[in-house]
């Protein structure tokens, strides 16, 4: 699993990665976790506000913060 935070470093951004990383070490899940700043690489996704999550190349959400619970739900699919 290919796991995508979409930011520019700035504190939401960080706290998505923190629930990724939470998650995915807790449910042993083989996952490879990628923060992603390159304002090109944002944009080729279609996102236009950050944070944004995308697993597998697939954007889950923008804008703003998931739950963890919501997170949990995309990972175990």
């Amino acid at each position: 699993m290919k796991i995508e935070v979409l930011g520019s470093g700035c504190a939401k951004c960080n706290k998505v990665k923190e629930i990724v990383q939470k998650l995915v070490n807790e449910n042993n899940i083989d996952a490879e976790i990628i923060k992603v700043e390159d304002i090109d690489k944002i944009l080729d996704y279609g996102v236009m506000v950050t944070p944004a999550l995308v697993i597998d190349g697939d954007v889950k959400i923008a804008g703003k913060i998931p739950s963890e619970d919501k997170v949990k739900e995309w990972l175990m699919q």
